[in-house]
């Protein structure tokens, strides 16, 4: 177990793995860069639950007569690829921070655990993270910061209630304690991640067959319009890391803003079984984050 200075609590988030965030920097209007955000940390607008269960309309109903195809002899991947790192080019040369909502959803020990709702900073260069838990109830107000580079290399966070009497923390981010309720650490959240991720996992799969990709434009999430690119393995093989998986790429941003991730049905003739989702929401791009956006002494914080 590698701990910094104290331990304790659950600091370590996903990735969210994939997603990834751009085009028409949005800008906080109003807002203090450093003041935490607090209106966007403290509220909940009814659509996030909607969507941590259910994305607004399913991917079948929005069929896209004009799927990409591949060359001929080409993977059936590879235009979902060829998409995937135009977004990556993108995010790397006009993404410089951002804010959003992330709600993110994972199977642990075989348990998949209610959606939790997060308010996350992340600027890119050095790559910073500030996370305030916004739901469930008994975890709101938790706080973690990560900076590359900084801290020894740990991540800082303090929990609620009495949790909170201990102090700021400061533990590895691939620690047992940080990453306790978490598949991934804090170093692999946001959307840059994401679609990093995406890329490697498809450039593995396009060794392999049995792979089938659909497209579905007009799927909707918390509203805003989507292209779903849905990749299925319909044989379990030691090679594939799951049965079904939908990435939501946003038609505006031209990057991902959601990615889900099945196993195998349980029982042959069964439903797949969710291991992960992540949803980004609410995203403001291009803040002009600075170093008193990741700064345990922001007077905005709760670290102490």
């Amino acid at each position: 177990m590698m701990v910094c200075r104290k331990s304790i609590g659950r600091f370590g988030l996903a990735l969210a793995t994939v997603a990834a965030g751009m085009w028409g920097a949005a800008g906080v209007t109003g807002q203090d860069p450093a003041s935490g955000s607090r209106t966007d940390r403290e509220t909940l607008v009814k659509p996030i639950y909607k969507v941590a269960n259910k994305v607004d309309g399913e991917p079948a109903a929005a069929a896209n007569n004009e799927t990409p195809q591949p060359a001929p002899g080409a993977h059936p991947l590879q235009p979902a690829l060829d998409m995937a790192y135009k977004a990556l080019s993108n995010i790397q040369n006009n993404v410089r921070d951002y804010s959003c909502t992330l709600i993110k959803r994972e199977r642990i020990d075989g348990t998949l655990a209610a959606p939790e709702y997060l308010f996350v900073k992340i600027r890119h260069e050095p790559f910073s993270v500030y996370t305030y838990f916004k739901a469930p109830e008994a975890m709101k107000g938790q706080e973690a910061l990560y900076v590359a580079g900084k801290n020894d290399g740990c991540l800082l966070g303090h929990g609620v209630g009495v949790k909170k009497l201990v102090g700021t923390l400061s533990l590895k981010p691939d620690s047992m304690l940080a990453m306790r309720g978490n598949r991934y650490p804090i170093t692999e959240i946001g959307i840059l991640n994401l679609t990093k991720r995406l890329i490697e996992v498809a450039e593995q799969d396009k060794k392999f067959q049995e792979c089938e990709v659909k497209y579905y434009n007009g799927t909707k999430v918390d509203g805003r319009l989507c292209t779903c690119i849905m990749v299925t393995h319909p044989v379990p093989r030691s090679n594939f890391r799951f049965n079904v998986a939908k990435v939501y790429v946003d038609a505006e941003y031209g990057f991902p803003i959601r990615y889900e991730a099945y196993d195998w049905p349980a029982k042959a003739g069964g439903p797949p079984v969710l291991l992960e989702e992540y949803t980004y929401l609410q995203m403001k791009l291009n803040n002009g984050f600075t170093d008193a956006d990741f700064d345990d002494k922001n007077p905005n914080y709760g670290f102490h």
